[in-house]
């Protein structure tokens, strides 16, 4: 990749191109200007659709021969264990084949970067990062991990000197960032299929800080024990965001993420936008897919959302605001456990984290990269979670899961689908 310039280049194919964050990347390259393509293995609307808008050309032959010819091939990670046998053939093409973040990062760090980071809730600290730059007239560039409910969009194009990117902790990703501002919302333990422990996680984060210009600014919560070490020896000015927390600010979205209009409002602080402007965008912010998302009330009067949450404290988090905004509420969960590790390594915090909930219905645990491990399953977390004072039950499919929510969900219950796959789907279909 030395020497390599990805805006000298024409031709691009990206493969896993609907994927939420490279989809994304795809937008901006045709904005740039590029003749794009890309394959994918599945027909995902909602990232897809917008790009054939666009005029990309999207394929779902796997066949590695039928590969098209490029300039250079960018690729989604999750593609190295899906797919590799269309990689290796993209390899063998003599141009460039970059991943996602390799990728994003030659094209941001052009840019004013400001790198939104951190274990828990980046994409709508991202999210509201744009809104309240576009309110305060500064026009950034930007890429979210997500859909912004205000413009159906992860991509925003900007004729501004700033860029706003989602960083990305796994597999030290954001680490191809070189951000004048950096946002870090929170440490924690995550992603042990690749880290070996919070230690192990802190030394990435001190990484990326100290990559942090000395007239630039780290933005975090310097007296939390987990941020504290990553701050030793960095150049950039320390910010405190929790001088900017608001417990009165009003929100569309769920109370816990003043917090994370804390982080902004600080970085809004750094760059002058009015106090203000800013907290008046926030007001207005409606949030994005997939976080706490509205879906529609079923048949028998249950109010149906849908979240992305899937480590133990997102779900308790967000389980705990749904109780403070819905006191009333029967709170029901269909959760849909992401990883055969992350379940077995914080299998007594899952079992945990379901309090504020009356019941879970539990889907088979989404293998994503992984290979199944037998060790480990929904029925297993089940038992956890009931032992810890909330019904739980595993089902065997997604289609339970649906039927779940269509029979046993009714008025005054609010039933929330939650994981990061595909869970959402079964709600959906227990709408129509």
């Amino acid at each position: 990749m030395a020497g390599f310039d990805i805006q000298r280049t024409q031709r691009i194919h990206i493969i896993g191109i609907g994927g939420i964050g490279i989809s994304a990347l795809a937008r901006l390259l045709v904005a740039q200007g590029k003749t794009v393509s890309g394959t994918e293995d599945n027909e995902s609307k909602e990232t897809l659709d917008p790009l054939r808008a666009l005029g990309v050309g999207v394929s779902l032959d796997l066949d590695p021969k039928k590969l098209p010819q490029a300039d250079c091939y960018l690729y989604s990670d999750a593609w190295l264990t899906r797919h590799p046998e269309v990689l290796a053939e993209a390899r063998t093409r003599g141009v460039p084949a970059l991943s996602y973040f390799e990728a994003l990062g030659l094209i941001a760090n052009q840019y004013y970067l400001l790198a939104v980071a951190g274990t828990h809730g980046k994409t709508t600290t991202t999210a509201m990062l744009i809104d309240v730059l576009e309110a305060g007239g500064l026009d950034p560039t930007a890429v979210v991990g997500s859909l912004r409910a205000k413009t159906k969009s992860n991509f925003r194009a900007g004729a501004g000197k700033y860029f706003i990117v989602e960083a990305d902790e796994y597999m030290r990703h954001f680490l191809n960032f070189t951000p004048t501002i950096l946002l870090i919302n929170n440490i924690d333990a995550d992603h042990l299929d690749y880290y070996k422990d919070l230690a192990d996680i802190q030394s990435a984060f001190k990484e990326l800080a100290r990559k942090v210009p000395a007239g630039g600014f780290v933005v975090c919560n310097p007296n939390d024990p987990k941020v504290v070490p990553i701050l030793e020896g960095i150049a950039a000015t320390v910010v405190d965001y929790t001088k900017f927390f608001d417990p009165q600010l009003p929100l569309k979205v769920l109370p816990l993420h003043r917090i994370n209009a804390a982080g902004v409002l600080a970085i809004a602080d750094v760059l002058g936008v009015e106090s203000s402007v800013a907290k008046g965008a926030l007001a207005e912010f409606s949030g994005t897919w997939r976080r706490f998302e509205y879906k529609g009330t079923t048949a028998k009067g249950a109010l149906l959302y849908d979240d992305y949450a899937h480590h133990p404290l997102e779900i308790k988090t967000t389980l705990a605001s749904i109780r403070e905004q819905f006191p009333n509420k029967k709170i029901r969960v269909a959760f849909h456990p992401h990883l055969y590790s992350r379940t077995k390594l914080l299998m007594d915090d899952f079992a945990k984290a379901f309090g504020d909930a009356s019941d879970v219905v539990i889907a088979p645990i989404f293998a994503a990269r992984e290979k199944p491990d037998p060790s480990v399953s929904s029925e297993i977390l089940a038992e956890h979670i009931t032992k810890e004072g909330t019904p739980a039950r595993a089902v065997d499919s997604l289609d339970k899961i649906t039927d779940y929510i269509k029979n046993e969900a009714g008025e005054g219950d609010l039933l929330v689908t939650m994981g990061a796959g595909d869970i959402y789907k079964a709600g959906e279909a227990a709408l129509k």
